[in-house]
């Protein structure tokens, strides 16, 4: 049977992969007694098949040992120096042939939307900085402060496909190409994906050297 990684799982944690989430409120709905605090009631629960994993840190997958390793929207929450971390700790993951495939938003497509729409609307920039998801439209205070802290909504660094090409081939990766939703020849990766989280979106596919 094949070990299939999935990392920032969210509420996405098929049983036949083993699922990593590093949420601040996975780990809240996790603790007993914090558990009970309304914050992790409210939140939305996480399924029994995620549990609490940071790829930056380092996951419990011994070297060498994963056939497929999946994240849907996840290294864009990551500063440009942990995403190369998290490049290469998935590297160190796969077997000799494995595949890593993931899915993130594409500054390309949110720019030339943006540069579409910028002579038209006055709120074109708005729309830009919303859907970079690098601004903030109002201050948190108070509780909205505190539930920040349990939140990874923002987004830390965007890519492009040029960009994200050059740092898999940097981290060691071959066969790097752009994907779509569905298209990869490897089936265990239908169990993951899902086409809203593709549409709109870059997605890739890349492969460390078999020898």
């Amino acid at each position: 049977m094949s070990l299939n990684i999935q990392y920032g799982a969210g509420l996405c944690g098929p049983a036949h992969w083993k699922n990593y989430d590093s949420s601040p409120m996975l780990r809240l709905q996790r603790t007993p007694l914090l558990n009970l605090l309304p914050m992790a009631r409210n939140g939305a629960p996480y399924p029994k098949t995620v549990i609490f994993g940071d790829v930056v840190v380092g996951l419990p997958v011994a070297n060498g040992t994963a056939d497929l390793v999946y994240c849907s929207h996840t290294l864009e929450h990551l500063s440009l120096e942990d995403c190369r971390i998290a490049l290469r700790k998935t590297w160190q993951m796969l077997k000799p042939g494995g595949v890593f495939r993931a899915v993130l938003p594409d500054i390309h497509i949110i720019c030339q939307e943006y540069l579409q729409e910028a002579d038209k609307s006055p709120e074109a920039a708005h729309r830009f900085i919303r859907n970079t998801h690098m601004g903030l439209e109002t201050t948190p205070r108070g509780l909205q402060r505190i539930r920040m802290m349990f939140s990874r909504d923002a987004h830390l660094w965007m890519w492009d496909y040029p960009a994200m090409s050059s740092e898999l081939t940097t981290a060691g990766f071959v066969s790097v190409r752009r994907a779509y939703f569905g298209d990869s020849l490897h089936k265990d990766f239908a169990e993951v994906e899902s086409l809203g989280r593709w549409q709109g979106a870059l997605g890739f596919e890349a492969q460390k050297p078999i020898a």
